[in-house]
């Protein structure tokens, strides 16, 4: 139940983030999820990954059928790789590995080899 919480609500804040802020912000925002959440090292990343993922995925299908997919055409033409592919892999990535590190930064605190 805490993975879909940390999930929902990471693509909630990483979508109010974006849209006010750079892309980038939603990595700062995974981490504090992750460092909040303080799930297992695994669920922090997958949490990372759906959320991230999914939303930016979203948000490329609805910028792709609002401008008629004149930039996914193009794009296309440049990389032999499906682009809606491509923009959630890294989407989600980002997001992973800094909901992990947010994890892994608040593990470390309690550890008792520091």
């Amino acid at each position: 139940m805490k993975f879909i919480i940390q999930t929902l609500s990471l693509m909630l804040v990483c979508f109010a983030c974006q849209f006010f802020l750079p892309w980038w912000s939603m990595a700062i925002a995974a981490f504090l999820l992750g460092y909040f959440f303080n799930n297992k090292k695994g669920q922090s990343f997958f949490a990372g990954l759906l959320g991230v993922g999914i939303l930016w995925f979203a948000m490329a299908y609805y910028i792709d059928t609002a401008t008629d997919s004149i930039l996914t055409e193009k794009m296309n033409k440049l990389l032999p790789l499906n682009t809606f592919l491509l923009t959630t892999i890294i989407g989600g990535l980002v997001g992973g590995l800094a909901t992990l590190s947010g994890s892994l930064f608040n593990k470390r605190k309690t550890s008792k080899y520091y």
